[in-house]
């Protein structure tokens, strides 16, 4: 069964297109990681996924049902994208407890919770004063994170997740996406420049270029080589390249 379908997505920016999938779908309880370079459009598919942004043309449905017309999705989806999902004018107690308060969760459903992340925070977060924005980034990062789970959400959506973390902390949070992974049928969606952690857990990898899906690859052993290939061959085709005046004009129309 397909949790999510895209079809026909586009998007432009000032004139630039930069988003153009025709058919795109992802099954219940599949973990897919979604790679490519800064532009390629893995922001923009997230946040057209979570409704953020209107798609110029075409439709993502959840469940069934288009995510621009119903907000049924929201009762199920888990997101993380950037800092602007954080309050941060909370403390991240306060902030945990918000979350919990959207999903009808009790004190002690809130602290089961908590408890299994113990080592993720590595009492760097829990118990403090300090307001979400006062936190560095890589703390952040462990709030939107762990906020995004509470709930047992059936979509979870994770733009970057393991940048800006420590590596001890990258490996924490690895171990816990696999662990999801194997032991629910949550559908993850995890978009990462780090093609060694994507490739350990996820079972589907699709690459963007320049907006479009370039590949769709079943994980196996050969999955980190061919990715690596794949970027090694657009490095030497870059640097083959003298950019037309018109391409160097271009606007810059996004950041991940």
């Amino acid at each position: 069964m397909d949790i999510i379908d895209i079809k026909d997505l586009s998007k432009e920016y000032n004139g630039v297109r930069v988003l153009n999938i025709p058919s795109l779908s992802f099954k219940a309880g599949q973990s897919l990681g979604l790679v490519g370079n800064n532009g390629a459009g893995k922001t923009t598919l997230f946040r057209l996924i979570l409704d953020l942004i209107k798609a110029d043309e075409g439709t993502v449905t959840s469940k069934g049902n288009d995510v621009a017309a119903d907000e049924d999705w929201k009762n199920y989806t888990g997101s993380f994208v950037d800092e602007g999902f954080l309050i941060d004018y909370l403390t991240p107690d306060e902030y945990f407890q918000f979350i919990a308060k959207l999903h009808n969760m009790s004190s002690g459903d809130l602290e089961a919770h908590h408890g299994k992340y113990e080592d993720f925070f590595a009492g760097e977060i829990r118990g403090g004063k300090k307001y979400i924005r006062d936190l560095s980034k890589g703390n952040q990062k462990k709030v939107g994170v762990v906020g995004a789970l509470l709930g047992n959400p059936d979509i979870l959506i994770l733009d970057e997740p393991f940048a800006n973390l420590d590596p001890s902390t990258q490996f924490r949070l690895r171990d816990e996406l696999k662990k999801l992974d194997r032991e629910t049928d949550i559908t993850m969606l995890i978009s990462s420049h780090d093609l060694v952690h994507v490739t350990e857990f996820c079972e589907r990898i699709v690459i963007l270029d320049h907006g479009e899906v370039v590949k769709d690859i079943h994980t196996n052993a050969q999955t980190l080589s061919e990715l690596e290939e794949f970027f090694i061959r657009k490095i030497k085709g870059e640097e083959g390249e003298t950019p037309s005046s018109e391409s160097a004009n271009e606007p810059e129309v996004e950041t991940e």
